[in-house]
């Protein structure tokens, strides 16, 4: 959640900030500000967008030309509403402190009533205004300390999730930087450094990045940096390269990255299996989990735990893994995990999902998994990301930069990977190589097939008009395509404020049933698998009750177009890869609808692309 940039060096800091902040923006859109040191601290901030933010600030005074060090911040709200005095940069009573902050802050109504008792005013409803007049008050009651101090003691009374940057016009020289459960990456420049939450804004400037860990801090000036623990331990730190460039993360000509992304599938599949398969001959290599893969084909179970879409992936990697490996396999919430006692221990593989790599719920049930004695794999997009540096073992899924919130192309990406996991541990346990070989080249036709669906584009458009003013609609699937009717309605509802449900078709009997009149649209997902004829019966009795039905079937289905209002055609495929196919019309229908609604497709409401607090 929220998006942090800072920098210092040379070069006017404002320009900077703002287009740091124009890339992440995906990260939360409520309200955006920035504070600069020149000497002193000058904080400019308000309610609304980055654009609106940079408009405000041209007619503002003359000290940003001239500032080479500033931080910025744009908000996901948590405590107090959007509002200008609920934006961010937050400052001490004087105004000589500044502080951005992601995560949420625990005690901070404990810490809050300290402070008023001290004599500290607050001016606004934010948790995260605590910690700049803790800092300021520890600051303040021990002159001699230096700004790094303050923060370090400042911290160790904070209980939560923290992603901070701190100026001072006490100490001008430095930014001060920590965290604990929400990431930040410095970017090396030749004499110059950049501090982001995602590396987003960096690769602009520099592709050389150091990843803070949790419980780290950084001093960061123009001559250098250097990292230390909360506890006031060196940390030596690695360089990593940024895996990506900046056109990745431009639209390319797209309305909306949201489309971009859906468009990019066909190329961000391959790159999912480049290198790690030979579809002639079966060869699968997963080089991130190789020396592992003896403790995971003996595991007693697999635990899949996720959030969101990713969770989505998982209940589809559910049906993989236990087909093709022939192991156990549950599906958890990571959010339901991390506060229940579950049974674990040595005998168990947990495997965790996020596209960001920093969702908080999941790597809090890492966390749990390895305290219990499990193998934990990860499964992420994000090279360096902690779900990455904290597992066992893992797999990036090379889906490269998404930016748009809902996610498209990282969904089927995760599917993939777990299709390449459920093959490799296959081997020499339940399938032949004959056998692999032939789910390979399944797997190897779907780039193609999924550029023939978004050639279907114009006919999901005029669809999509039909149904703009739908208050609610049904997803219904069986088998492998029960979890892409889940993420189908999660997709429609995310973007479009629509209320949609997915079910697996024959529950629709057990309740959704009363909701189906003549205003309802019901989506079935309808491959002629072994499934067809009870989808067609599910059909049925749907238009008994006038519902409307789109259906998304293979093509040369000449029954379900009998009784369907609309027909998706799609190409045939093998069972389990459909849910490749299948989502691609899916995603398209969503986005259609939210845009014919005047939806920002980007930037949904209330929504943030990396949930990194509770």
């Amino acid at each position: 959640m929220c998006g942090i940039v800072g920098y210092i060096g040379s070069r006017p800091a404002v320009p900077i900030l703002l287009g740091g902040l124009k890339r992440l923006e995906y990260r939360g859109y409520d309200s955006a500000g920035i504070a600069v040191g020149n000497g002193s601290v000058g904080v400019f901030k308000q309610k609304g967008s980055v654009g609106a933010l940079e408009v405000a600030l041209q007619a503002s005074s003359s000290m940003l030309g001239d500032a080479t060090m500033g931080i910025g911040h744009t908000r996901w709200a948590t405590h107090g509403d959007p509002s200008d005095r609920n934006s961010h940069p937050h400052t001490s009573m004087d105004g000589s402190i500044a502080l951005i902050h992601n995560g949420i802050i625990e005690n901070y109504s404990a810490l809050r009533t300290e402070l008023r008792s001290q004599g500290f005013e607050f001016a606004s409803d934010t948790d995260s205004e605590v910690l700049v007049h803790l800092i300021d008050s520890i600051w303040s009651s021990c002159p001699e300390l230096s700004m790094e101090e303050a923060v370090r003691k400042a911290l160790h009374h904070v209980d939560g999730a923290y992603g901070i940057c701190v100026i001072s016009g006490r100490d001008p020289q430095r930014i001060v930087v920590a965290r604990k459960g929400s990431p930040l990456v410095i970017g090396l420049g030749d004499g110059e450094f950049f501090i982001a939450s995602d590396a987003a804004p960096i690769v602009e400037h520099t592709k050389k990045v150091v990843y803070l860990s949790d419980g780290e801090m950084a001093v960061v000036t123009r001559d250098g940096y250097h990292v230390k623990t909360v506890g006031n331990e060196a940390r030596e730190k690695s360089v990593t390269e940024l895996d990506f460039d900046l056109e990745e993360i431009e639209k390319g000509g797209f309305e909306h990255f949201m489309l971009k992304e859906i468009f990019e599938q066909p190329v961000t599949m391959q790159e999912v299996m480049r290198g790690r398969v030979r579809h002639e001959d079966g060869f699968v290599r997963l080089g991130g989990i190789e020396d592992y893969l003896d403790r995971i084909r003996d595991a007693r179970r697999i635990v899949i735990c996720a959030c969101g879409t990713s969770w989505h992936a998982g209940l589809i990697g559910e049906y993989l893994l236990e087909e093709f490996a022939r192991i156990p396999v549950e599906v958890d919430y990571a959010s339901e995990f991390r506060y229940r006692n579950p049974i674990l221990d040595e005998h168990d593989v947990v495997i965790v999902i996020s596209q960001s790599g920093e969702t908080a719920d999941t790597l809090a049930a890492l966390r749990l998994a390895k305290e219990k004695g499990a193998l934990v794999v990860g499964i992420c997009n994000v090279v360096g990301s902690t779900i990455a540096r904290e597992t066992h073992c893992g797999m990036y899924t090379h889906a490269g930069p998404e930016i748009g919130v809902a996610s498209t192309k990282a969904f089927t990406a995760q599917v993939i990977v777990l299709y390449l996991l459920s093959l490799v541990l296959s081997k020499d346990r339940s399938l032949s190589r004959h056998d692999i070989s032939l789910y390979l080249r399944e797997l190897g036709e779907v780039p193609e097939k999924v550029s023939r669906i978004l050639e279907l584009n114009d006919q999901i458009l005029e669809i999509a008009r039909e149904y703009v003013d739908s208050r609610n609609c049904l997803y219904l699937g069986r088998g492998y395509n029960f979890p892409v009717a889940l993420e189908g309605a999660l997709k429609l509802k995310e973007i479009s404020y629509i209320h949609a449900e997915g079910y697996p078709a024959a529950e629709m009997k057990h309740g959704p049933i009363a909701l189906i009149d003549k205003d309802m649209p019901v989506v079935f997902i309808a491959p002629q698998d072994a499934t067809h004829g009870k989808i067609l019966s599910n059909v049925e009795e749907v238009r008994s009750r006038k519902g409307r039905v789109i259906a998304v079937a293979n093509e040369g289905d000449e029954e379900i177009a009998r009784l369907a209002d609309h027909v998706i055609y799609i190409p045939s495929a093998a069972a389990p890869v459909t849910p490749l196919l299948n989502v691609i019309p899916l995603q398209m229908l969503s986005y259609h609808i939210a845009t014919l609604r005047g939806c920002n497709v980007d930037r949904p409401r209330n929504l943030a692309k990396s949930v990194t607090v509770e």
